[in-house]
């Protein structure tokens, strides 16, 4: 006759491990939602930067619609700010 063994899958743990175990998801939970935040951030601002720096040697900027776009742009980096 085999032994049949089966543990359910599952390990009894103290409630320190547990309350351990789930601030340690809440944590990494808030660093991946604070990393997309930066992420979505650097990636817009890259754009703006390389735009300004484009052509160093020309004095003036010409930006049509100035007032409209900067604030479109706020409005986004508020949206990502605010997610």
């Amino acid at each position: 006759m085999t032994e049949y063994t089966f543990d359910f899958g599952f390990t009894a743990v103290s409630e320190e491990e547990m309350e351990t175990t789930q601030q340690l998801e809440t944590t990494t939970a808030t660093l991946v939602s604070s990393q997309d935040k930066i992420d979505r951030l650097y990636n817009a601002i890259v754009p703006l930067l390389n735009n300004l720096k484009a052509n160093p040697e020309k004095e003036y900027i010409r930006w049509p619609n100035r007032l409209a776009k900067v604030e479109e742009f706020e409005d986004h980096i508020q949206s990502i700010y605010n997610a």
